[in-house]
């Protein structure tokens, strides 16, 4: 198995919108495209972390509207799976004024799946003449694991294991990958790999080109320099340019991004940072495309023992640990030590940070992790950093990762509940 290709593949892909409600909508896109005529009740039921996801963050090709509901609104409405996670780009006013109506109807309702663990959507859909269809999405963003019509089942890949699709072969391999394996892999990345990781690299400067017109966390760090409150140097031009990506996605604005992990912050970060300081470094662009290819293995690899919607913040941490040993990787090479010490540093430094939804203050988080991966990778160039006989820190970088995930997906396994409820009390006041 090439595993570069697999994580090429499945996990970073265009995705235009937070990932999270774009999967409700695709799921409700599948459903509906099974049904002919209007549809009369749409139920969704959503694991915490998807829920928690599509609260706060703005839709593509809304004004400026938000949720889960409202995307899976459109998805029944535009019953286009074929588009993907760019489905949002056919959204047009007729489409959102069809969709808001449903809302106010009362038509579509949403709730926690209580027994949900890792990604899940379930989408059923009832027609006027009674007649049923159903989709689950499970395991990631994309994968449908059950889509039924009536009485005719066209897709099941059930039981699910705790409503969780069994991982595709590429995640199992990931797991059991060790840093060695993951360098191997980004220096043997052949020229359709590159050219892939390019588009990518072009897609998300677009973004944060964007970006640059909103006067949101990118033009405030903009604001810090012209004050002379920050100088504009590797670090700040490299904040304010992750930062614009983000305030764009963040924004609703119709604008597509290369995701990595399945996630388009985590794109941002895993594929900008590295880009931008390679760029600035003057490092040959192969190695820094191949850098990037690290990145997006690393960002999977932590979130395969993290979860994939994990309580602590992938574009933070998943992503910054991709990004920080992408810069090692462009001075040092092939070097284990070294980017197991940049590893190390950005864990012990931002591993706590907690995910409460995605929302404009995402981008905030994405500074702060284009922050520390810089800063980590600069100390472990220096053959600088934390050790194992600090915190949670191992003897490996495979071990501190494991270590990480350990906490978020045991030590951490009631604060996305807590999450959400704090989020639906707000939203009942």
């Amino acid at each position: 198995m090439n595993i570069l290709k697999e994580v090429l593949k499945y996990q970073v892909y265009p995705a235009m919108g937070c990932t999270e409600p774009v999967s409700v909508a695709l799921c409700a896109a599948y459903a509906a495209k099974e049904l002919s005529g209007e549809i009369e009740k749409a139920e969704f039921q959503l694991d915490a972390g998807t829920y928690k996801n599509g609260m706060g963050v703005r839709i593509p090709n809304t004004d400026g509207e938000k949720g889960n509901l409202l995307a899976g609104a459109m998805g029944i409405l535009l019953a286009k799976p074929e588009l993907n996670m760019e489905i949002l780009s056919a959204a047009d006013k007729n489409v959102l004024a069809r969709a808001k109506e449903m809302l106010t109807k009362h038509l579509v309702t949403m709730e926690v799946a209580p027994q949900a663990h890792g990604f899940y959507i379930a989408c059923t859909l009832t027609g006027k003449n009674h007649k049923t269809a159903k989709c689950i999405i499970a395991g990631s963003h994309t994968d449908v694991a059950y889509l039924s019509c009536g009485d005719e089942i066209k897709v099941n890949h059930l039981p699910l294991e705790n409503h969780a699709q069994k991982a595709h072969d590429f995640k199992q391999a990931l797991k059991k990958a060790t840093l060695q394996d993951l360098l191997n892999a980004a220096d043997n990345a052949d020229e359709e790999d590159l050219k892939y990781i390019k588009k990518g690299v072009e897609m998300n400067l677009k973004a944060a080109e964007l970006g640059q017109a909103l006067q949101k966390v990118g033009f405030y760090i903009k604001e810090l320099v012209r004050k002379k409150l920050l100088q504009m140097d590797l670090i700040s031009s490299t904040k304010i340019l992750t930062a614009c990506a983000a305030d764009a996605r963040m924004d609703g604005q119709a604008v597509p991004v290369m995701a990595s992990g399945e996630s388009g912050n985590q794109g941002v970060v895993t594929i900008l940072v590295p880009w931008k300081v390679g760029k600035e470094m003057e490092v040959e662009e192969t190695t820094i495309l191949k850098s990037i290819a690290l990145s997006h293995l690393l960002n999977g690899y932590v979130k395969v023992f993290t979860g994939e919607l994990a309580p602590i913040c992938g574009c933070a941490i998943a992503a910054g640990v991709g990004a920080t040993a992408a810069i090692t990787y462009q001075q040092r090479g092939n070097c284990v030590p070294a980017i197991t010490l940049a590893i190390n540093n950005i864990i012990s430094d931002i591993g706590g940070m907690l995910c409460d939804g995605a929302k404009s203050g995402c981008a905030l988080k994405v500074v702060s992790s284009t922050d520390a991966a810089i800063r980590s990778a600069y100390m472990a160039i220096h053959d600088y950093g934390i050790t194992e006989v600090e915190g949670f820190v191992g003897h490996t970088a495979e071990e501190t990762i494991q270590n990480l995930g350990s906490i978020s997906t045991v030590g951490m396994s009631r604060v996305d509940p807590m999450i959400v409820n704090i989020m639906q009390e707000k939203c009942n006041k």
